[in-house]
């Protein structure tokens, strides 16, 4: 239990430091969310948990493919809010656009050989 309290408190210490940051300057907040450090967090607990190569390397090729549907979420939120649409219909039909993108990923990309 006291593992996955570790866990919890140092991925939420990042995305506290990252909205902090952004609060004062919005470039370098998006920079610190850009980096994959969730990923890595991931990475270092699911091989410390298993030290499962093969699984490793199919998480590692996964989170490629779902981040590329993810990538026009901000795109799209930025666009609606300077056409005037409020932030939360702005952000929900950027997480509507995301998730219909997820799920066209899902049954697409197995049809190239890739194993999400």
């Amino acid at each position: 239990m006291a593992y996955l309290l570790i866990k919890a408190a140092l991925s939420g210490v990042i995305i506290a430091i990252a909205s902090e940051v952004a609060r004062r300057w919005p470039g370098a907040g998006a920079l610190i969310v850009s980096l994959p450090l969730v990923s890595i967090l991931a990475m270092i607990w699911l091989w410390r948990d298993t030290a499962d190569v093969q699984r490793l390397a199919d998480h590692s090729t996964a989170t490629f493919f779902y981040v590329l549907p993810s990538l026009p979420m901000f795109l799209a939120v930025p666009f609606l809010l300077r056409q005037g649409t409020g932030f939360w219909p702005a952000l929900g039909l950027g997480c509507a656009l995301t998730a219909v993108l997820y799920l066209a990923m899902v049954f697409i990309a197995p049809r190239f050989g890739v194993q999400l």
